[in-house]
């Protein structure tokens, strides 16, 4: 749960691949699974090559950011 927290994070204002995948830390092919699963959770969305985290996603994040979940 904290890389997917991580994820909408970088993704906020628009992000490339390669940004979430240093951002985070984690290898092309992980990173990948997480963006796939949050692409089917609506949480993020691409346009093009950048993903942005839609606002389903802001407010998945901001309720756990809350919580203190991650």
């Amino acid at each position: 749960m904290d890389i997917s927290i991580a994820i909408l994070k970088i993704a906020m204002h628009g992000a490339k691949k390669t940004q979430i995948v240093y951002g985070v830390n984690l290898n092309s092919t992980i990173a990948n699974k997480y963006i796939s699963t949050l692409e089917g959770k609506k949480l993020i969305e691409r346009k093009e090559n950048i993903f942005i985290t839609t606002d389903k996603g802001r407010v998945y994040e901001k309720t756990a950011s809350e919580l203190q979940i991650h």
